[in-house]
């Protein structure tokens, strides 16, 4: 599975991406707007940080379709590779991500709230699928929705891999993992949340102290 964190905090990124295998970062207007940074200046930065094997998803701004194909190819042309043009499952989206297909320029396709949009999209070429789960669960089964892609994609035999997003807890997240998901997308404070239980500094606690307890050091080897 792959692990991609959601955001444009660059001091965040930087110390998950020292702690965790993460396979890249995605973004879009409203996570570029919350940095308080200029948007070129967000996306320099993610370019540094990352190496050339980790990913890279920024979103078109434009929603005609001549503005996302512009969008996009400028987009496609900020690094030599695994650079992703994200794209929302509107009409016009839908249409320019079955063009980007034709021309070579990798897309994920976004703002997915039905399992359907989504295997639409995949129909049309793109490489990654982003449900909302949270978002979705105001309007049925989030969760459910996206194992239901999961399936479709499977027994249809489509290479396109749902990175499911917009997640406000880690048993979202957990759930979609047991489920056999491709990848997840995942706001850094969620991650943080996966990692960090009060039972571990606890028992980390313990262990020093019945260490220094006994032999009055807090080294293995002296």
């Amino acid at each position: 599975m792959e692990l991609i964190l959601d955001s444009a905090n660059i001091e965040q990124i930087k110390e998950l991406n020292e702690l965790l295998t993460v396979t890249g970062v995605t973004t879009n207007p409203t996570i570029i707007t919350k940095s308080g940074k200029e948007p070129e200046v967000v996306i320099k930065e993610l370019i540094d940080l990352l190496d050339e094997d980790q990913l890279l998803f920024i979103q078109a701004v434009r929603t005609d379709y001549e503005g996302i194909m512009e969008e996009a190819k400028a987009i496609s042309k900020l690094r030599k590779k695994n650079m992703y043009v994200k794209i929302p499952v509107t009409h016009e989206g839908l249409k320019a991500i079955k063009e980007c297909k034709k021309l070579g320029i990798h897309t994920l396709a976004t703002a997915i709230y039905t399992a359907d949009q989504a295997f639409l999209a995949a129909m049309n070429g793109a490489e990654y699928l982003a449900p909302y789960v949270n978002r979705m669960d105001n309007y049925g089964d989030g969760v459910g929705n996206v194992k239901d892609l999961i399936e479709m994609l499977r027994v249809n035999h489509m290479d396109s891999k749902v990175v499911a997003a917009s997640f406000k807890n880690t048993h979202q997240v957990h759930e979609l993992i047991k489920a056999g998901i491709q990848a997840v997308t995942v706001p850094c404070d969620v991650v943080f949340n996966m990692i960090d239980h009060p039972g571990t500094k606890i028992a980390v606690g313990e262990f020093c102290m019945n260490w220094q307890k006994a032999y009055h050091r807090q080294d293995l080897f002296e």
